[in-house]
């Protein structure tokens, strides 16, 4: 399974996107995971920064076809704690730190764009190497 972040889904929708060909690739492939603040993510960036009400809408279709078919992880006492954790060891956003944790619940291999906070750290495999591997 590969859990996706925000950042691949917005990719998958952004043309222009260095990571989009990739990200586009990732999302036909078997089984997939999100978590549930992917929702509130990817809406913010594409209504609020992009300011297309409709690449919102196309978002939420794709992250609500993740949810049948594969898996969307929905935040508890537990996860919380995690993310807690991996926030405060790897100098994390709460935000990034849920993506690990929901990762890691499920046994799956994190997909991101952030080569910044979580691929350079490990934590996180861009797109493109998920591909391949």
């Amino acid at each position: 399974m590969i859990f996706l972040d925000a950042s691949v889904l917005l990719a998958a929708e952004d043309s222009d996107d260095a990571h989009h060909s990739a990200a586009v690739a990732l999302l036909t492939v078997g089984a997939l995971a999100t978590l549930d603040l992917a929702v509130y993510e990817t809406t913010n960036v594409a209504t609020i920064r992009c300011c297309d009400p409709a690449a919102a809408e196309r978002l939420l279709e794709r992250i609500w076809a993740i949810a049948e078919f594969g898996a969307l992880v929905r935040v508890d006492q537990a996860l919380s704690q995690r993310t807690a954790e991996f926030a405060a060891a790897h100098t994390l956003s709460a935000y990034d730190a849920a993506y690990v944790a929901a990762a890691e619940r499920l046994g799956a291999q994190l997909a991101s764009c952030d080569e910044r906070d979580l691929i350079s750290k490990g934590l996180a495999h861009p797109p493109a190497a998920l591909m391949q591997a």
